[in-house]
């Protein structure tokens, strides 16, 4: 029987530490019933992790992929953006009435105010008036 050394999978994983990693999260992944890449030769587990690794029947980089995953608590999931939504009428009694369908988007409209509009805006504000309430 050939004995599987860390010299043999040196070249395709070159930090050590990783290559642990990586072998031990697939010998981890054989025992719970992943298929094997290779014949098991009465091998155990990790033995069988460092010869796929060695003989390049499995990449690194997904055995990267799915040990990160599997670590991985909270998993970021891409939604698509929110369409845009219509305005409501002023009314509550005229939108429950007759709601709005998503397909009349050409009824929208929306106000546009330049940036120097919106500055004039803000100068024409007066500040608020401070009261004197307390109790005299």
């Amino acid at each position: 029987m050939a004995r599987v050394t860390v010299e043999d999978c040196i070249d395709k994983v070159e930090n050590r530490f990783e290559l642990v990693l990586l072998a031990s999260h697939r010998a981890r992944l054989l025992a719970a019933g992943a298929p094997l890449t290779i014949d098991r030769d009465r091998d155990k587990n990790p033995v069988v992790a460092l010869r796929e690794i060695g003989d390049e029947t499995i990449t690194a980089d997904d055995l990267k992929e799915q040990l990160i995953h599997s670590m991985q608590k909270y998993v970021e999931v891409d939604e698509p953006e929110a369409e845009t939504v219509p305005l409501l009428s002023s009314s509550p009694a005229a939108a429950a009435v007759a709601p709005q369908s998503s397909s009349d988007d050409s009824a929208v409209q929306f106000d546009r105010m330049s940036e120097e509009d919106l500055l004039r805006g803000l100068e024409n504000l007066a500040p608020p008036v401070e009261t004197d309430d307390e109790g005299d």
